[in-house]
């Protein structure tokens, strides 16, 4: 009932900050347990970031399916969730979120030198791909 009866643009913004919050935290839990699913190469400092932007050249492919899955299912859920509270134009608050995550993305790639190929395939596949089909699917239902 609540639905019907809060400001729509009121739960436009509501829609994106959960969506980015909820993203966010989704995004930062898979990194936060992604070293005890893959580990870190040997001799890999990932506490970080200096370690991390020191370690980069030691990682392998492997090593790159956690950070992408972290930054995909991050943007899908948020864009999931910010289409599903929208009031309206469910789509592009989804796409809001998505954009949101595609920037962070980008600051990421600048900040670790990361091979250009991950940066390609995260840049490319992990943020409006996957964000709009996290909105599509909240606007299904």
């Amino acid at each position: 009932m609540y639905k019907q009866n809060m400001n729509p643009i009121l739960r436009n913004v509501l829609a994106v900050i959960v969506g980015i919050l909820a993203g966010s935290s989704l995004n930062m839990a898979i990194i936060m347990v992604s070293s005890s699913i893959i580990p870190p190469p040997a001799g890999a400092d990932v506490t970080t970031m200096e370690g991390l932007t020191a370690s980069m050249h030691l990682f392998t492919p492997i090593n790159f399916l956690m950070p992408f899955l972290a930054h995909a299912l991050g943007t899908l859920l948020g864009a999931y969730l910010a289409a599903l509270i929208a009031a309206s134009h469910k789509m592009i608050f989804g796409l809001v979120v998505s954009t949101c995550f595609l920037v962070g993305g980008i600051m990421n790639v600048m900040m670790l030198p990361s091979p250009l190929w991950f940066s390609i395939v995260d840049i490319a596949g992990a943020y409006f791909p996957v964000g709009y089909l996290g909105a599509k699917l909240a606007i299904r239902k």
